[in-house]
């Protein structure tokens, strides 16, 4: 099994796991471009799927690989051409990684450490890095920690931590909290997590003679099963990493100024991570930030795959082009922004 040891330090170490935290990861595709995906509260590796395959043509990890009928090993020749190997992995607390017991062990920025130690386990000196929600502000803090590996950033469906986590209190979202601390099975815990990654219309299509809602309840009731209910031990640390996570001024300008684009995509109707605190953060991060709004929920890169998938396959381009960022951003100017919607636009 692939696993990476995250630094063994005084706030990480854990007696419980004989004072080693390992990471567990998988690599996709294979070529020069390196992207570092970095996933959300409760999430695993495998919840960026979709961006896997889009980003290297191939959703078969490069493990345990096998000789394809081209001679080639599945992982290396499935990657569409595009010369892109991906990382993805399971944070502290959740998945195969370890589950350190106590919460001043999981920070934003001990967990960009453990991202960190990922990029040294495989030798990538640079990489794109990608983060989804909690995953985002771990990204964010890796981008201040080392920006000279930074090759660009992505930020999907981010918040600033502490109250932005809240979501806007109405009648569903207070509904969709008591049902998620009330889940106890897999199948309680994928019909609530339906109604928090999707919208009600995503969910409502039909595709065949079944409702898109049935086919993935059927989906997320296997993926939970196959990795197991998060821990109360992983989930009340990773919440304490969103609660404590900060961006101060000097970081926000740090990450503006290190000469690395960015992205940030998000969804218009998330009802955990509040769209209007994404674009305060693209308007901090101008003239360097794109901001991508789409139509969908939390899970937008789940719901707008092909929108998503192209708007990071453009920021790699635009990165490795070396494009000059007033011509990226998609700010007017400092109070204006023009939000590029992939939805209408063909790239």
């Amino acid at each position: 099994m692939p696993f990476c040891e995250a630094p063994n330090d005084e706030n990480s170490s854990d007696p419980a796991l004989n004072n080693t935290i390992q990471i567990f990861y998988r690599t996709y595709g294979r070529g020069p471009t390196k992207v570092l995906l970095i996933i959300g509260l409760a999430g695993t590796h495998d919840s960026w799927g979709p961006q896997i395959k889009g980003l290297t043509g191939t959703d078969r990890a490069n493990e345990g690989e096998t000789i394809a009928g081209d001679g080639k090993p599945d992982g290396a020749g499935n990657d569409g051409g595009r010369g892109v190997e991906v990382c993805a992995f399971d944070n502290r607390g959740m998945g195969r990684s370890s589950v350190p017991t106590r919460k001043s062990q999981y920070t934003t920025e001990i967990m960009a450490k453990d991202a960190i130690a990922v990029l040294d386990h495989l030798g990538w000196k640079k990489a794109h890095v990608f983060g989804h929600s909690m995953g985002a502000m771990i990204a964010c803090k890796l981008a201040v920690m080392v920006p000279d590996r930074v090759l660009s950033l992505a930020l999907l469906n981010v918040t600033g931590g502490g109250f932005e986590c809240f979501p806007k209190f109405d009648r569903q979202t207070l509904s969709i909290a008591i049902r998620f601390l009330r889940a106890k099975t897999p199948e309680q815990r994928a019909a609530v997590d339906l109604d928090t990654h999707y919208t009600k219309e995503y969910l409502d299509e039909c595709v065949g003679s079944n409702t898109r809602r049935s086919i993935l309840y059927q989906e997320y009731v296997k993926g939970i099963t196959a990795t197991g209910m998060q821990s109360n031990l992983g989930f009340d640390g990773q919440v304490n990493a969103c609660w404590t996570h900060k961006m101060t001024g000097t970081e926000i300008e740090l990450i503006r100024t290190s000469g690395f684009l960015v992205s940030i995509i998000h969804g218009r109707q998330d009802v955990i991570a509040q769209v209007s605190h994404a674009k305060r953060l693209a308007e901090k991060l101008q003239p360097v930030a794109r901001m991508v709004e789409l139509h969908g929920g939390h899970m937008v890169s789940h719901e707008r795959t092909e929108e998503v998938n192209q708007a990071l396959l453009d920021l790699i381009k635009a990165s490795e082009k070396k494009i000059n960022p007033q011509d990226w951003t998609n700010f007017l100017k400092r109070s204006s922004v023009r939000i590029y919607d992939y939805e209408d636009v063909i790239w």
